[in-house]
């Protein structure tokens, strides 16, 4: 790479003397990843290879501070001085350290970073990186390797045309189990019943006739010394002869591969433990619905890990409290997902979901969460079963059915224990190893962070929502010329309870103050910058002011409730002109509905948002006459993330064009047609319709 930041041009690697190499080499297995940073902390340097590592593209990247973008909170400082070090040249610095995925989960990279100086001076730090769990995984692999080589012994053997042993070296009479003498003059297949003799008979008469040498031979066997325990060896074949071209034999070598076909195993039942991990990181968690979670790690343990599985949250973790000490009486859970792998009597053995069940400390689910590790019973006998179910005719059910392994790990998120993930296995013949109980574990700490997520958004969502209803007004019982109805609904559950609302106020003179808002934001500081709004509207509503000056007074207040924001429409009918007088600040604009009429959107001066400060405001007089409808709502009815605007405006016309309705239905009808399951914001709607 020339200085300037050209590549040079090697040219074929026939001129040049180089040969590229395959991919799948070890710097593919690695991927090392290259990220430059400047003097900075910017990023000026993204490989390809750093982007599948942590996610986020080149584009994404470059030109972004490598603190923000890759470093957790808690660990800036640190960060801070080590990047200081290496600028300031007094070393490189490697080892692990996490780094912030885009998918916002953490890796844990093994990192060698360096300072650098180009032509003009300018100092750059290189760090080079790669996956710790990939490379320890080909560090392992490689030891394995040296291992197999040093230690692994390999046998000699030569038999005859007839296949009768006419040597053996000590290496293979270890493997055999059976001294050199006892092998001369006698075949594979009278001597090593345990292997597959017959395949290694054929094997050597084809080398016999062709020649053709057979190579790393894979079988698997037992030994006469060792016949509980199963054993593989390579074997590979190839002809002897004399100078003279006259076939001798066959000679035979015979090399212990156990250690490699046991590390085979585990590798393979490793990649599916990560494939199942990686399945249940895209299944559980999907949405922040407690119920919905603990179903997805039901779903996702069966029948991989069990025929039955069941996930029990604590009563004390759903209200907020934290684990009870065992000493202090039973452990109260609440049932929250039960899946089976096929219909079984053992699921009516489980709590039913929902219910609420005690147990006492020597359950074996009380000893989970209280311990906070796993209960693991391989072999399950009839005592067992009293301590697992919740009474005698559970155990009953569970005997019946066939259960005869259990095991259950605890669900623990941020060093608090939130229930247990319960699992028996009952048709799948095999008991729970430590294996499974590893793998349980990883899925309940990945669900059990989302549990634990859910919990508290419900909490705060519940308390949001219970702080924003308490607000919101009832409508007065008598309106002189105005019937009123009026709505609230809260945003979908993914997201958090906002500030809307609306108000109708009695005003002197017989006169009526409609009031629609919006706080922007979400969460508990929204609702309560709702209601400070809303109960100073209510003051400033009773001095008789013209809307403008409401809302100017309003702005001022805003402005003092930094950094919050909010739309509002103020509007004040007087039944005695027939004149609604409106003024708007940011908010969209009010529908008049007439008789016979399409209805139309009010051309207003919308004005500026509340909170913007010093803009002024207009008020705008509107004939209505009776039987005419004002209709005023909250951008949460009509705005959606996948159309425009003004389309939805639109629709929401189309929707109100149709046949008369009274008032609450047609609040109704009005959330029905234009609301969706998914919407991230509140509404607030007000509709008033002129009486006679």
């Amino acid at each position: 790479m020339a200085t300037d930041g050209t590549q040079k041009d090697l040219g074929p690697a026939g001129r040049t003397g180089l040969s590229g190499s395959p991919p799948g080499g070890l710097l593919d297995v690695l991927g090392v990843a290259a990220i430059v940073l400047d003097s900075e902390g910017r990023i000026v340097f993204w490989s390809p290879q750093a982007q599948e590592l942590i996610g986020y593209s080149a584009e994404e990247a470059l030109g972004r501070l490598a603190i923000q973008l890759l470093v957790a909170d808690e660990h800036v400082d640190l960060v801070l001085r080590l990047f200081g070090e290496v600028m300031a040249g007094e070393g490189s610095w490697a080892g692990t350290f996490p780094v912030r995925h885009k998918d916002g989960g953490t890796r844990l990279l093994e990192f060698r970073n360096m300072r650098l100086l180009d032509d003009r001076g300018d100092l750059y730090a290189l760090g080079l990186a790669t996956d710790q769990a990939t490379l320890r995984r080909v560090e392992r692999d490689l030891a394995l390797s040296v291992r197999l080589v040093d230690q692994s012994p390999i046998g000699l053997a030569v038999v005859d045309t007839d296949l009768r042993y006419v040597m053996v070296n000590p290496a293979l009479e270890r493997i055999n189990g059976m001294s050199a003498k006892d092998h001369l003059g006698r075949s594979a297949r009278d001597l090593v019943p345990f292997l597959d003799a017959g395949t290694s008979e054929s094997a050597m008469r084809q080398v016999l006739s062709t020649g053709v040498p057979l190579v790393d031979r894979y079988t698997v066997g037992r030994t006469h010394d060792d016949p509980g325990t199963e054993h593989a060896w390579s074997v590979s074949f190839y002809r002897l002869e004399d100078s003279s071209g006259k076939v001798l034999g066959v000679g035979v070598s015979a090399v212990d591969v156990t250690d490699r076909h046991r590390a085979a195993l585990d590798a393979e039942r490793a990649r599916h433990r990560l494939t199942v991990v990686a399945d249940a990181s895209v299944r559980i968690g999907t949405t922040l619905d407690l119920d919905q979670t603990a179903r997805e790690l039901a779903d996702v343990a069966v029948p991989e890990l069990a025929d039955m599985a069941a996930v029990d949250v604590l009563e004390a973790a759903l209200n907020g409290h934290r684990t009870p000490d065992p000493s202090h009486g039973p452990a109260v859970f609440r049932s929250l997902a039960v899946a089976t792998a096929y219909p079984t009597e053992a699921a009516a053995a489980a709590d039913p979901q929902g219910d609420v069940a005690r147990y006492d400390a020597e359950r074996l689910i009380a000893r989970c969460v209280t311990t906070g590790r796993p209960v693991m019973v391989p072999h399950v006998g009839e005592a067992d079963l009293r301590l697992i179910a919740r009474d005698e005719q559970a155990a009953v059910l569970l005997s019946e059915a066939g259960v005869h392994s259990y095991l259950a790990v605890p669900l623990i998120a941020r060093g608090e224990v939130l229930g247990a993930l319960d699992l028996v296995r009952a048709q799948n013949p095999l008991p729970f190893t430590d294996d499974d109980a590893t793998l349980a574990g990883e899925l309940a700490a990945r669900a059990a962070v989302c549990i634990d997520n859910a919990r508290w958004y419900q909490a705060q969502r519940d308390t949001a929502l219970t702080l924003q209803r308490s607000l919101l007004p009832d409508p007065p019982p008598c309106l002189f010329g105005l019937e009123v109805a009026a709505r609230y609904q809260p945003a979908g559950a993914a997201v958090e309870v906002g500030g809307d609302w609306y108000d109708v106020l009695s005003l002197t003179g017989d006169r009526t103050a409609l009031v629609v808002g919006d706080v922007m934001g979400s969460g508990i500081n929204a609702a309560s910058t709702m209601g400070r709004l809303r109960t100073a509207t209510q003051t400033l509503a009773g001095l008789d002011l013209s809307p403008a000056d409401v809302l100017r007074n309003l702005d001022r207040i805003t402005t003092g409730l930094d950094p919050y924001i909010a739309t509002c429409i103020y509007a004040v009918y007087d039944p005695h002109s027939a004149q609604c007088h409106i003024s708007i600040a940011g908010h969209l604009p009010p529908v008049r509905i007439r008789p016979g009429r399409r209805p139309e959107l009010l051309d207003l001066p919308t004005g500026a948002p509340l909170g913007v400060g010093g803009v002024p405001f207009r008020t705008n007089a509107v004939d209505l006459d009776p039987g005419d409808r004002l209709l005023l709502y909250t951008d949460g009815l009509v705005e959606t993330r996948d159309q425009d605007i003004d389309i939805r405006l639109d629709t929401l016309l189309t929707v109100l064009d149709g046949p008369q309705r009274n008032l609450e239905a047609t609040c109704d009808h009005l959330l029905a047609a234009l609301r969706r399951p998914d919407n991230h914001d509140d509404v607030a709607l007000l509709i008033a319709r002129i009486r006679r």
